[in-house]
């Protein structure tokens, strides 16, 4: 896929899974084992801003990651890096990701259209 523009919507996702995490500490943090979810922050490429994130720890160790916001160019086989604070808590592979803000975009203006088409069915215009 080339998308028109650097900036396009189909360029940023919000979603993304890895693969089982390499933690630091050698287990997961005690927060995210106790409430199977987490804040924290993430990056994927090394010196880009660290962006806020939840992670949803995985029966088999991996995690899903739903960012704050969408990200840009989110690609599989990069490695997602978990941090708190300044402590680096591990890494991951990222193996797959949500839809992309383009693709949601999409499914909401059919969503609101298919609406409207329903109000037209049942309020006869005039």
């Amino acid at each position: 896929f080339k998308a028109p523009s650097g900036d396009h919507p189909a360029l940023y996702r919000d979603l993304l899974r890895t693969n089982r995490v390499h933690w630091i500490a050698e287990e997961p943090p005690p927060e995210l084992v106790r409430e199977k979810m987490m804040e924290c922050h993430f990056r994927f490429r090394h010196q880009m801003a660290l962006v806020p994130c939840v992670l949803t720890l995985n029966q088999d160790g991996s995690v899903w990651v739903t960012l704050v916001k969408p990200a840009r160019a989110i690609t599989p086989g990069q490695f997602a890096v978990f941090y708190k604070g300044d402590e680096c808590l591990g890494s991951g592979k990222i193996l797959r990701m949500g839809p992309s803000v383009y693709t949601l975009q999409q499914g909401k203006n059919r969503e609101e259209s298919a609406k409207k088409e329903e109000v037209d069915k049942i309020e006869p215009a005039t």
